[in-house]
């Protein structure tokens, strides 16, 4: 079974930025069912580093909050091929495909039904396997039971046979394991042994547990020596697509100074991969980077479009941010209502800013009819 994430429930995800000097810890909290995630924290494992949103954004200089956010999972299409367009337009036919090459290796029956759809003779070909000790078996077998397919829903089952699986040492099953011994709930709670199978799924290649490890060594090291430990898991897991990683990567690779030159250098291309993915706190820094010239070259045009999508897709933190872009015109024409709209959106997400106050009790009563209205009538994307 191919690891992936799995449904859970909101848990807290850490990300350490250091500075010159050495500052404490940012804490964002995420959500999302495909999203990776880490153990809870107690209160004694954060320090919160406050940042105020500014009172302007004097010279084109903008800054973030560190806020909750909402996250989207979004996916791109990838445009049609003109050169076969070109091709069928001009008669000639198209070459035939190259043969696929044959497949020699053993057929698993129980995952071909299940990526099929067909769960209940998923259910009829792993069930035998799992009791006879299959760890990839006994995962696709929990899996089942965890989401009702092709069987009656049974988490507590599910724990059973993933903890069978991970023992047996199955990617997959440690990660989900490691998950279910961390919030303690269908198991009995095991940090130590948690961090064991953590440790063990990401070493051997499971990408949501390499992002979760690196989370873990950033929690329990505080400083620099954990940004240090994890950056490698963060680095393998960005490779891999989890978006999150890439984030991370992207703000380790600006943060910490005592890094390659090349590795500082692909900062932004990280914090680019992982706002194309949807992630919008990527999307509101991507932002805040091309306005700043942070990690490159000034690009009020594209800084302006990142935060307007960021914006759109209801970061209160962006929506703030634009309004002071549509205030001082950068990245596009001043636009008094559209400014007042954003920021009113982002004062009733509780984002209070004092310079955008006074700029909305400024307006006279029609600007500020059409900005409420304009609030009213948004929907994020």
């Amino acid at each position: 079974m191919r690891s992936s994430p799995f449904n859970r429930s909101l848990l807290s995800a850490l990300l350490a930025t250091v500075a010159a000097g050495g500052l404490p810890f940012a804490v964002f909290a995420q959500q999302g069912l495909e999203q990776p995630t880490m153990r809870p924290l107690a209160p004694s494992d954060v320090r919160v580093l406050q940042r105020a949103a500014p009172a302007e954004a004097d010279a084109g200089k903008l800054d973030r909050s560190d806020r909750p956010t909402a996250k989207d999972s979004v996916a791109g299409q990838a445009d049609p091929d003109q050169g076969i367009n070109i091709f069928a337009r001009m008669g000639a036919p198209l070459p035939d495909l190259p043969p696929e090459p044959e497949y020699k290796g053993k057929v698993d029956e129980a995952y071909g039904a299940f990526q099929r759809g067909f769960f209940l003779t998923a259910v009829d070909k792993a069930l035998p396997r799992a009791q006879l000790g299959d760890p990839a078996a006994q995962t696709l077998l929990a899996e089942l039971m965890d989401r009702g397919l092709g069987i009656k829903k049974d988490a507590k089952g599910a724990a059973f046979w993933y903890g069978q699986a991970a023992a047996a040492g199955d990617p997959a099953a440690m990660f989900k394991y490691a998950m279910l011994l961390m919030e303690g709930k269908l198991v009995a709670q095991d940090k130590a042994k948690a961090d064991e199978y953590m440790r063990k799924a990401a070493d051997a290649g499971n990408s949501s547990a390499q992002f979760n490890w690196a989370q873990i060594l950033v929690s329990d090291n505080p400083g620099q020596k954990g940004l240090h430990l994890a950056l490698p898991y963060y680095e393998k897991a960005a490779e891999q697509g989890i978006a999150d990683a890439q984030y991370s990567v992207a703000q380790i690779y600006d943060a910490l100074k005592d890094l390659p030159e090349e590795k500082r250098k692909q900062a932004r291309s990280w914090l680019a991969r992982a706002a194309k993915a949807g992630f919008d706190t990527a999307q509101l820094d991507m932002g805040i980077w091309l306005i700043n010239g942070i990690g490159g070259d000034k690009n009020l045009e594209e800084g302006f479009r990142w935060l307007k999508i960021a914006a759109m897709r209801g970061n209160v933190v962006a929506q703030n941010r634009l309004s002071h872009l549509y205030i001082n015109a950068l990245g596009t024409r001043p636009d008094p209502v559209e400014a007042a709209k954003w920021y009113v959106l982002s004062r009733r997400a509780g984002l209070k800013d004092p310079a955008l106050e006074d700029f909305y009790l400024g307006l006279n009563d029609d600007e500020q009819k059409k900005a409420i209205d304009a609030a009213n009538k948004f929907r994020r994307i």
